[in-house]
């Protein structure tokens, strides 16, 4: 078989490449061993690879390569710098570089601070209203308990609850020996006594014809005498309206037991008691 290789493929060519060589012939000549296995080798040889050989050119074709895909492939593969980022050209304007901006900010800053003002103001305002109005209230609660207890001081009570009136001032009988100088509330013995209203105790104790008896003294120097008692429970000291001060008893000149009460005013001589007590609105 003839060799469909080129001669541009033979050693020394431009490619760089040739075919191995054929089977050495040793000894062999013209219609001779060699000759007959000469075919048989140029066929096996034929279909070899071609055999590079050894020079520069392929070192350049690799060292080409590497190039290529340092520049394409390799530079691609390697992670690119982030590029710089380029200020605007327009950078954004500030408020305080815009001056009607920065007024209205100022102007707006003023309101809310004048606005906080005025409510903090009224808040006070508004506290300082609420605690005057609460120390009125508190000084009229005072006021009106101060004259709730005036009033109840200056009141005036009957000194017994449960009597019958046995004998006026300025009757006349043989068992006194001037006219009677008192008012007389007949009760059982033991009838609670109380003090006709506010004032002092000046006196208490045995006083002869009178019996176990009680001298209250109020404010205005008016005496009240509390005659014929069977127990003295307060004999000295300050009492207020109502305040029990001993007992009804029949101890002294008496006929039965009864309270015999006198007023004296500034501690002189006795008055009706009677009208005394409807002078202030009691009626005995």
């Amino acid at each position: 078989m003839a060799s469909t290789h080129s001669p541009a493929h033979l050693p020394g060519s431009a490619a760089g490449t040739q075919l191995l060589e054929p089977w050495p012939v040793y000894g062999a000549g013209p219609g001779g061993p060699a000759d007959e296995a000469a075919p048989q080798a140029t066929e096996t040889n034929r279909h070899r690879m071609p055999r590079q050989t050894r020079g520069t050119a392929p070192l350049l074709g690799v060292t080409a390569v590497a190039a290529t895909l340092g520049a394409t492939g390799f530079a691609s593969a390697t992670p690119a710098a982030a590029p710089a980022v380029e200020a605007p050209d327009e950078a954004p304007v500030a408020l305080s570089a815009d001056p009607g901006l920065a007024l209205a900010a100022r102007i707006q800053q003023q309101a809310d601070s004048q606005r906080t003002a005025a409510e903090e103001t009224a808040r006070l305002q508004a506290a300082k209203e609420a605690e005057a109005k609460r120390a009125a209230q508190q000084q009229e609660a005072k006021r009106a308990a101060e004259e709730a207890e005036k009033a109840k001081l200056a009141a005036l009570n009957l000194p017994v609850r449960d009597y019958n009136l046995s004998a006026h001032y300025g009757q006349s009988a043989s068992y006194w020996a001037h006219l009677h100088t008192g008012l007389d509330f007949a009760a059982d013995t033991g009838t609670p006594v109380y003090a006709v209203g506010q004032g002092t105790i000046t006196s208490a104790g045995w006083a002869g014809s009178y019996g176990y008896r009680i001298v209250e003294t109020l404010p205005d120097g008016t005496e009240i005498w509390y005659c014929h008692l069977s127990s003295i429970i307060k004999g000295s000291g300050k009492v207020v309206p109502g305040q029990q001060l001993g007992k009804v008893g029949a101890t002294g000149n008496v006929t039965g037991p009864h309270l015999h009460l006198e007023v004296r005013p500034g501690g002189g001589a006795p008055v009706d008691p009677e009208t005394w007590f409807e002078q202030r609105g009691i009626t005995p």
